[in-house]
């Protein structure tokens, strides 16, 4: 019998290229992304694979900054967007939405960007300078100290703080029209890209400092990539979107029985990325997260992938009892524990992490049979990991196994790319797995 477990070599690679935003694709989607999302063209593949038109739907229950939901509405199919973090559940929102009036938006910028300048220079900081003077006579705004207290020590510097928050102060002045969203969107893009110290790689951290950037100068750009694309777009008729602020493993409660034709969606992976620190910044300096109560309320709506993100009281497990492939992955990863000497905390947690991460995939898959139309397609994105003291962890195989579990029907597993772990030193599968509902 022919194996379910197969590669698709014209659209698979063996190397990071895969993973690329192509220069073709930069029209909303660069309005702002993860670094490590997937591609466009992968969820294209997938949009022509399972047939979706005029008419579709296609779901996204793990939808961070909208890349399915995007480019289903640039070829015409209705997008759902579910996501737990609510900065990246905005920017999908902000990112969907066409219809406002983009000169409106630039001209609202000039002037936003004009009063800022203003205030900067009558404190003696000029935006397209570096500031040379006395740092200790400067009244620099700061944030509030329970914020502070979130974000990576050095991400961003004092005086490109306050640049920033003199410039968010000023876009209170348009907070009740249309384009105000899209004003604050691409300040978080440009605070991500340019103002701050922050480098991503695997793991979002804090790169070479940069004493003083311009601020405002770097924000109008954004602003003005949006106007061209938004430009692009007048007088066509769009397809509906939604993005919602959900939990994926609860999605019932907000979704339509059987409103959905397709999945193209990209989990998380069970690892020890924290995926909240990789919105961290943009959402703590704009107001999206304000202390620690926030954040943690926050992990808890995620389905849980690390050490950082595990509650006393998680019962997501209970959906893989008796599940001897993932148990046995738990207690292998234990015994490795055990017998390498690894006491911390942390280390003690990868089993449960195991346990509580497929169990909080099985909940999600059975969430998910309500909402599907008969014969609708899946594909998920997801990655072998070897982060727990190495032991492999085979996500793609494990997820389809669960969803037959579910009664899905595993169509394949398609090979999206390999990756480099540098931390463990090997290079893992990077899997689509493709799953039909039959109602």
């Amino acid at each position: 019998m022919k194996s379910k477990f197969m590669q698709h070599s014209d659209e698979a690679t063996s190397n990071d290229r895969a993973n690329r935003l192509d220069q073709s694709d930069r029209s909303f989607h660069d309005w702002y992304r993860f670094v490590l999302s997937f591609p466009p063209h992968l969820v294209r593949i997938y949009l022509e694979r399972f047939g979706l038109g005029q008419g579709s739907v296609v779901l996204d229950p793990f939808c961070g900054p909208g890349t399915t939901i995007v480019e289903g509405k640039l070829r015409g199919i209705g997008g759902i967007g579910i996501e737990a973090n609510p900065f990246p559940q905005f920017a999908a929102e902000v990112k969907t939405d066409w219809e406002i009036d983009e000169l409106a938006l630039a001209s609202a910028a000039k002037e936003v960007g004009a009063a800022a300048v203003d205030i900067l220079r009558s404190q003696g900081i000029d935006d397209n300078q570096p500031f040379n003077g006395d740092m200790e006579k400067l009244r620099l705004k700061q944030l509030a100290p329970e914020a502070a207290k979130l974000l990576l020590r050095g991400s961003i510097s004092p005086i490109p703080l306050h640049k920033t928050l003199t410039l968010l102060e000023c876009l209170k002045g348009i907070e009740n029209e249309p384009h105000y969203r899209h004003a604050i969107l691409a300040l978080a893009n440009a605070l991500v890209r340019h103002i701050s110290n922050l480098r991503f790689g695997p793991e979002v951290g804090v790169g070479k400092t940069k004493t003083d950037v311009p601020v405002v100068g770097t924000w109008l750009a954004e602003v003005h990539r949006m106007v061209r694309d938004l430009a692009s777009m007048s007088g066509r008729v769009h397809p509906t979107s939604k993005l919602l602020l959900a939990d994926s493993r609860n999605m019932e409660s907000v979704l339509e029985p059987k409103s959905v034709d397709a999945v193209i969606t990209s989990p998380p992976y069970p690892n020890e990325k924290d995926y909240s620190r990789t919105t961290r910044l943009e959402s703590v300096i704009l107001g999206f997260v304000r202390d620690g109560a926030e954040l943690r309320s926050l992990k808890k709506t995620l389905v849980r992938s690390n050490t950082r993100g595990v509650y006393k009281g998680d019962e997501d497990d209970k959906w893989i009892e008796g599940d001897s492939e993932v148990e046995e992955l738990a207690e292998k990863i234990e015994e490795r524990r055990k017998a390498l000497g690894k006491t911390s905390g942390f280390e003690r947690l990868y089993p449960k992490v195991v346990r509580q991460y497929f169990g909080g995939m099985a909940r999600h898959l059975a969430e998910m049979r309500g909402i599907l139309r008969p014969g609708a397609q899946l594909a998920y994105v997801v990655g072998d990991q070897a982060s727990y003291l190495r032991i492999m962890i085979r996500t793609g195989q494990l997820l389809g196994r669960l969803a037959e579990r579910a009664g899905f029907e595993l169509v394949g597993v398609d090979l999206f790319r390999t990756r480099w772990a540098t931390a463990t030193k090997c290079r893992l599968r990077e899997e689509v797995v493709v799953l039909r509902w039959p109602g």
